[in-house]
């Protein structure tokens, strides 16, 4: 039984890696009303609905243990200038390592962290996405699964070379708070899975509290009870869910609005995020989660209004997935890069 239920979840695991299910969603995984013992362990994770995200870093990723430990040790050499990169120059990179998590993102006493957008991202778009671009930096067999197999390595890198150049269509939506404009999760969410899978997979998407991005603190600072939070739960329509963490984010400085002048005609804004992301059956199998680390890097460019007077936005979108301690034998070998990139255009045009 146990044999059988570890196929299961992998299988369930390479179809939302085809269809982009994992990577895309922004949700931490309910299991289902099985008795667990309170360890910490990925079970009893999976059941803790607020989390502290310190802890679930140095649980899973040594690799971002790593990375804030290097930078810290730079940034005390007195003889090393610190130049802040800008975030779109990884876009075009063949080689990303893992950023490290967000300490104002982590320690943030107020609990309404989040990565907020310029003004001119406000509203619901039409959302056109394509793939354009995709590769292995470090060879096939990193993206292989857990196991790092050769055959499921080659089946993805095949049906992902297959989406490419083929337009897919959702929608997108922004939400303006007290704190900035925020990325409407539950909405996009369900929006983009939906539309990669080719069909409704969702059968509900909702935000977890968490120490950084919690409802009680966004309420008692003036926010809104549907204000946007950082983690969602997704269920899926079938014995699976999935739940993702916001373990690190950044941006590039906010431009103005558009119409400050004409030198804002064209604005731009990039931005990253870290995602982890923990997949699991929802049925009283046995078969552990599943957990994988990604890092979302996006560029919006605010365009002219259409022919109908409509706003319209160019971005660009690099997906980068990188192998986790808890679940990739692989992990020590990849030494914190990334093993796969996604290069997507998208082309937003604001319908409300």
């Amino acid at each position: 039984m146990v044999r059988r239920n570890s196929f299961l979840l992998l299988f369930l695991f390479k179809f939302l890696c085809h269809t982009k299910l994992i990577v895309l969603s922004s949700s931490l995984i309910i299991p289902s009303s099985e008795t667990v013992n309170v360890n910490v362990n990925r079970r009893s994770l999976l059941k803790a609905p607020v989390i502290a995200v310190p802890l679930l870093s140095s649980i899973f990723s040594p690799a971002i243990a790593n990375a804030n430990a290097i930078n810290a040790a730079n940034a005390a050499n007195a003889n090393v200038i610190q130049t802040k990169p800008s975030i779109a120059n990884r876009l075009n990179t063949d080689t990303l390592t893992i950023p490290p998590t967000s300490q104002g993102s982590e320690l943030n006493p107020n609990g309404v962290d989040n990565t907020y957008y310029p003004p001119w991202l406000e509203g619901e778009w039409k959302t056109t996405q394509t793939l354009i671009h995709t590769s292995t930096p470090l060879g096939l067999k990193y993206i292989g699964g857990p196991n790092g197999s050769e055959s499921i390595a080659q089946e993805s890198y095949n049906e992902q070379l297959k989406q490419l150049n083929i337009p897919i269509s959702f929608r997108l939506r922004y939400v303006k708070t007290n704190f900035g404009i925020a990325e409407d999760r539950i909405f996009n969410t369900k929006e983009r899975l939906n539309a990669f899978a080719g069909r409704n997979v969702v059968s509900s998407v909702e935000y977890a509290d968490v120490g950084a991005s919690n409802r009680s603190s966004v309420l008692l600072l003036g926010g809104g009870k549907d204000d946007p939070l950082q983690t969602t739960v997704t269920r899926f329509k079938g014995p699976a869910a999935q739940k993702t963490f916001l373990i690190g984010h950044g941006q590039d400085s906010i431009s103005n609005s558009r119409d400050g002048g004409e030198e804002d005609t064209r604005n731009t804004f990039s931005a990253y995020e870290l995602l982890r992301n923990i997949f699991a059956l929802t049925n009283t199998n046995t078969a552990p989660p599943i957990t994988t680390d990604t890092e979302l890097i996006f560029s919006f460019k605010n365009l002219d209004d259409d022919e109908e007077g409509r706003r319209v936005v160019d971005a660009r979108l690099r997906i980068a997935s990188y192998l986790n301690a808890q679940s990739d034998k692989l992990y020590f070998e990849a030494k914190n890069r990334a093993v796969s990139l996604a290069d997507y255009e998208l082309k937003l045009r604001k319908v409300i």
